[in-house]
């Protein structure tokens, strides 16, 4: 099974058992974390395309580490005019680990979504 997930506006290709970093996310290691913003399932050859993320379907990952990545040096100057200016930086990254690619079939998503239409209209 494959996915495409979105986290903090970057998109990820993730299979089960996949390794991925990305931005900093606020949670412990060792913790397991849902990610909702599923794009695209692939399974079985059949494709399913989120509008904009699929219903009922979720990754499962957990957290290996916080960390950072590699110092980038920034530098600019401007030719003939005495300007240099030198600064580094390092981007706070998290590292998961994918365990779990979860799709709810369409019958319990289509329920699901009837229910939460009879709590908004109560309320």
């Amino acid at each position: 099974m494959l996915a495409v997930i979105e986290i903090g506006d970057k998109q990820y290709e993730i299979k089960v058992g996949s390794i991925i970093k990305v931005e900093k996310l606020i949670a412990k290691e060792g913790e397991e974390i849902i990610l909702n913003k599923i794009l695209m399932v692939k399974k079985d050859d059949k494709s399913i395309f989120g509008n904009p993320w699929v219903e009922g379907a979720k990754v499962i990952a957990e957290v290996l580490k916080q960390g950072k990545a590699n110092k980038i040096i920034v530098y600019k100057f401007k030719r003939r005019k005495g300007y240099h200016r030198t600064q580094g930086h390092r981007q706070c990254l998290t590292q998961l680990k994918v365990k779990e690619i979860q799709i709810m079939d369409k019958a319990k998503s289509k329920e699901l979504r009837a229910k939460s239409k009879e709590l908004r209209a109560k309320s």
